[in-house]
């Protein structure tokens, strides 16, 4: 199935031999395909690049650059696998119409949700080592890669426009989209924030499965998925983590009931991300952590929402439902959310004492 590939990757990579490369798909991502090549008993990641999610892959290839410059003088306690460079200097090729990345494989294990309570608090330091370690870049250096990605008000307002123009809904849909709307005072304080904290460089794909452990669990050994890096908000990385991970099951359930926050996976994911960024913050942004699991849960509510009276042309579905019952299960989240904000900022006041 790959044979074609072979002899073109043998020509534009320096890392290759003449000897034979074994090639097989590898792993469940979502976005781009991902292949694993072997040639002896060396290993290598290959990319096939999703040009209809990413548009603008001249900006990851900027970008990525100037994570590599940064990494070769200022290194990490882990790895961040970058693409290869070709035998052009570029870390995109394009092989039979199709642009293709390689890079080193990273063995270890990977999570799609956490099993005990320390692993949480592990993802939260690897995550903030790297918003500290990349605050020393110049987050106006970096292009969006996926322009207003988390640009909450935008979503909001399209929301709004959508709605506007559907004359009337089920009940169903009409309950959710005045929930959704139920949530300006949230987007009012975003807006608001956003007048103040600073533009950092960010990950802004901050989910477990974006972590390579090691094969016993104990530590991390990469962060992967680069390809959203770009200039956001503390908040976006954290809020990532706390909407996929302090929850108590994932956003495609329909067991409404069972919808809810973790507290305590809540309080291990904020220690251990304050513990890797290690105080590089201003008090506004350490404040603005306790809203940002809301943040992302809203902004991913409002997605799924949209794209479901539009007719599900964003998100794929393997149900007309589907986008539906995705967004009110990420409401029902962020209802839980909220009723915990005394105890997390209580938690934050104690952390701050220590």
């Amino acid at each position: 199935m790959f044979d074609a590939l072979a002899p073109a990757l043998t020509q534009a990579y320096p890392q290759f031999t003449n000897a034979p490369l074994t090639i097989r798909p590898f792993g469940e991502g979502l976005i781009h395909e991902t292949l694993l090549v072997g040639q002896l008993d060396k290993k290598w990641i290959l990319q096939g690049f999703n040009n209809s999610v990413f548009r603008f892959p001249e900006r990851i290839d900027h970008n990525l650059s100037l994570l590599s410059k940064h990494a070769t003088s200022h290194p990490l306690p882990f790895q961040l696998p970058l693409p290869l460079l070709n035998t052009t200097g570029r870390g995109l090729t394009a092989i039979q119409g199709k642009n293709y990345r390689l890079f080193d494989f990273v063995d270890g294990s990977t999570l799609q949700q956490v099993q005990q309570p320390a692993q949480a608090r592990m993802a939260a330091q690897a995550y903030g080592k790297f918003a500290s370690w990349s605050q020393q870049l110049s987050a106006a250096a970096f292009e969006e890669t996926i322009p207003n990605f988390h640009r909450l008000d935008l979503r909001f307002t399209r929301l709004q426009e959508v709605a506007k123009q559907l004359p009337s809904l089920p009940e169903a849909e009409q309950t959710l989209l005045q929930g959704y709307l139920a949530q300006l005072p949230l987007v009012n304080w975003y807006q608001e924030q956003r007048k103040h904290l600073p533009l950092r460089v960010t990950h802004s794909d901050t989910k477990i499965n974006n972590l390579i452990f090691s094969k016993t669990l104990s530590q991390v050994e990469a962060v992967v998925d680069l390809d959203t890096v770009m200039g956001g908000y503390l908040m976006y990385d954290f809020g990532d983590l706390v909407r996929t991970v302090a929850c108590s099951i994932p956003e495609t359930s329909t067991e409404w009931e069972q919808i809810r926050e973790i507290p305590e996976l809540f309080e291990e994911l904020l220690a251990g991300y304050l513990e890797g960024l290690n105080g590089a913050m201003t008090p506004l942004e350490a404040e603005s952590l306790l809203l940002g699991g809301e943040i992302m849960t809203l902004i991913m509510g409002l997605r799924f929402l949209t794209d479901h009276l539009e007719g599900n042309v964003y998100y794929r579905v393997s149900y007309p439902l589907q986008n539906l019952h995705r967004a009110k299960n990420q409401l029902a989240l962020l209802q839980s959310q909220q009723e915990h904000r005394v105890r997390f900022a209580d938690f934050a006041a104690q952390l701050q004492e220590r």
